[in-house]
């Protein structure tokens, strides 16, 4: 993977942990929620992987006015050679191995629940017909943070859907001055296809062999359990600040995002810090606030944290 991380680095400057955890989500067949700041280069790190990985990129630019047809595709009437017509499928952005979804939140509950099957069952359904998508599929998605005006807010049923949620940090005042000059002098970078498809569904699989001990296991477990409110060994600050906290999905998710992480640093076993480092990208989106932890500004990470130290403590 080092080869992969210096590759981007010819376009990406920093961003070290996003790299890793959006490196994570796609050998880990899962997919990804990228929430920061316009001009981070969220778009350009995306379009950059899919060339280093040989992979079909699409993006697609959610705006209000764009409709679920315009992502799955749709039937059009085509005539034929006897002068007769017929319905022929045109397939939308979607038929990609990777495809950001680009500001999602700005599309309408409609165009993005066009997403939920595809992210779930990697297929669309068109007119009673259902057509498998290409493999390997990842939907990368991102969402700006500050302009949620004539935003319409990812509903909790498809932001669970997302494997992980990649908060993109703001690069540091050396980082800054790096991207000015790259972007300003006008070098050009070429760069090389490091993998293809066939390697990362391979990896996918031998994953799925790295071994998680019982008390691995019952760690996650606990860590999941103490998100809820109602536990009683969640922290205080998860009984006074949350609604509901992480589902059946934010466990295997931590576990399945452990054993990437455990394979890609070449062990056949997974740890307690690989559970301790995924918690946070894996279970951020998948425990809610209530009115009382919305109104302090409590921080949803900030809370995950909490329930690892209490169980460290135990």
């Amino acid at each position: 993977m080092d080869e992969i991380r210096a590759e981007l680095g010819k376009y990406i400057v920093g961003q070290e942990k996003t790299i890793e955890q959006v490196l994570w989500t796609i050998f880990s067949g899962g997919h990804a929620l990228l929430e920061g700041l316009p001009g981070l280069g969220k778009t350009m790190l995306v379009r950059t992987l899919s060339e280093i990985m040989d992979l079909n990129f699409s993006r697609i630019q959610y705006t209000p006015d764009l409709m679920p047809g315009d992502i799955t595709g749709t039937m059009m009437i085509q005539p034929d050679e006897r002068g007769g017509q017929s319905f022929s499928f045109h397939k939308g952005p979607i038929f990609s191995n990777i495809v950001l979804a680009d500001e999602i939140n700005r599309a309408t509950p409609k165009t993005q629940s066009s997403l939920l099957e595809a992210m779930q069952e990697k297929t669309v359904t068109v007119m009673g017909e259902m057509k498998e998508l290409p493999n390997p599929f990842f939907v990368l998605a991102t969402q700006n943070p500050i302009e949620l005006e004539g935003t319409y807010p990812l509903p909790e049923a498809q932001m669970d859907r997302f494997l992980v949620k990649i908060d993109v940090e703001y690069p540091s005042r050396s980082e800054l001055k790096e991207i000015a000059i790259r972007t300003t002098s006008g070098e050009q970078f070429e760069l090389n296809k490091m993998i293809d498809g066939q390697f990362i569904v391979d990896v996918q699989k031998l994953t799925n062999e790295v071994l998680v001990a019982d008390s691995i296991m019952d760690f996650a477990v606990s860590l999941v359990l103490n998100t809820h409110p109602d536990q009683d060994g969640a922290p205080e600050a998860i009984q006074q600040n949350v609604r509901y906290g992480s589902g059946p999905r934010g466990l295997q998710g931590i576990i399945k995002v452990a054993k990437t992480r455990a394979l890609l640093a070449g062990r056949a076993n997974v740890s307690i810090g690989d559970i301790k480092q995924v918690a946070i990208p894996v279970l951020r989106h998948r425990v809610f606030l209530n009115f009382e932890g919305e109104a302090s500004g409590v921080v949803t990470d900030d809370l995950i944290m909490e329930v690892i130290k209490g169980l460290e403590e135990r």
